[in-house]
């Protein structure tokens, strides 16, 4: 038997999604035509992806809203439903429908600034609109982070996630924007003691790309925010892990000692148990055993080096646990790593591979496999 592969366009865009938007849209618009506009959004659909989705609702949004940009802000707002549950505290990313709505705004609203940015801003809180603000950024980045410094305040988490979001130097899915790096940082000192952890994740990963371009300021910043001491323990030590996960990854001594792990920790390790054939679609099972020389902690880390499809090696990372290690102590345990031949991040290829077990990122045991089809 088999089962139908989940499409997440068709999730996030059907029939359904389109009608609901249709029937916020039509009390909202006056002699809105509801039968044509959802029928001109089914009709072409199906052939298209995710993203060439929403602009296409954005461009059909164009035939039935006010040619006058400030009247469509305005009946766009009037159908909105009311803003999502300011209560919660994370994963609560909104609703795509609303989607269109941003990218109507990135096409028609670079003219209207103010008025732009107030609707993202009430956009926002149904659906994030990090990648919709970004044209407005790369046009007025001087006053829009100005009116950052008031959203980084506002009372609802999601205009607080936005300030945040918005300005990563490599937010997913959105172009890249001249803004400096170190241009938002003043914000992000606002925003590190959010009490809500969706805004407090979204300054984390904001961090985590600056440490691909600066990492010296990454570790600047943490450092202050510690010696600021207004964010909670706790809290910030979970953001400065998340952070520094790059970092931590590539062996960088200073983001090791910032979080208490030496970079050259005092144990030996091995990789037992590795299969020298592995199929694709099978699952990589090895064991690893660590010995520590002296009491130390650790963050223990393997990497899988993928043959790709031109022949060169593609090197990835992937948790294991941390640690702490008196000395003398010995810990052994077993992973199971899926090679699963649908994924839809990379594709697998045949060859020799390599497998390193890793410590505070340090190499201390390396080994090969066969992945064959």
């Amino acid at each position: 038997m088999t089962t139908e592969r989940f499409s997440l366009k068709d999730h996030l865009f059907n029939p359904e999604k389109v009608a609901y938007l249709g029937g916020l849209l039509e009390p909202a618009v006056a002699g809105f035509d509801r039968g044509r506009f959802e029928g001109q959004i089914v009709e072409a659909m199906p052939a298209l992806e995710l993203k060439q989705r929403i602009a296409l609702i954005a461009s059909v949004l164009s035939d039935h809203l006010s040619p006058d940009f400030t009247t469509a802000a305005a009946q766009m707002r009037a159908a909105l439903p009311p803003p999502l549950d300011p209560s919660l505290e994370d994963d609560d990313f909104g609703d795509f429908i609303f989607a269109p709505f941003g990218k109507y705004v990135e096409d028609n609203g670079l003219g209207h600034y103010d008025t732009s940015m107030e609707l993202l801003r009430e956009l926002t809180m149904r659906f994030s609109m990090e990648g919709s603000v970004r044209p407005f950024i790369e046009m007025e980045p001087g006053e829009t982070l100005s009116r950052f410094r008031q959203w980084a305040h506002d009372s609802h988490y999601h205009v607080r996630r936005l300030v945040s979001e918005s300005t990563r130097p490599r937010l997913p899915w959105a172009p890249r924007i001249s803004l400096d790096p170190a241009a938002p940082i003043t914000l992000l000192d606002i925003l590190h003691a959010d009490p809500t952890r969706y805004v407090t994740r979204s300054v984390a990963n904001h961090l985590n790309d600056i440490s691909k371009i600066q990492p010296d300021l990454v570790i600047e910043t943490l450092s202050g925010w510690r010696a600021a001491n207004r964010q909670e323990p706790g809290e910030l030590a979970w953001i400065e892990s998340h952070a520094l996960r790059t970092l931590v990854k590539q062996g960088h001594s200073e983001s090791l000692a910032l979080l208490g792990f030496p970079p050259q920790p005092p144990v030996t390790g091995q990789i037992e148990a590795l299969a020298g054939q592995v199929r694709i679609g099978h699952t990589l099972i090895f064991d690893v055993s660590i010995e520590a020389h002296a009491e130390t902690s650790l963050i223990v880390d393997y990497a899988i080096g993928f043959v790709r499809g031109n022949g060169n090696s593609g090197r990835r990372v992937f948790k294991l646990k941390r640690m702490q290690l008196a000395a003398g102590e010995r810990i052994a345990f077993t992973k199971k790593h899926p090679l699963r031949g649908d994924a839809t991040t990379y594709r697998l290829y045949p060859g020799r591979h390599t497998l390193e077990l890793m410590a505070n990122g340090t190499t201390l045991a390396t080994g090969q496999f066969d992945l064959v089809e």
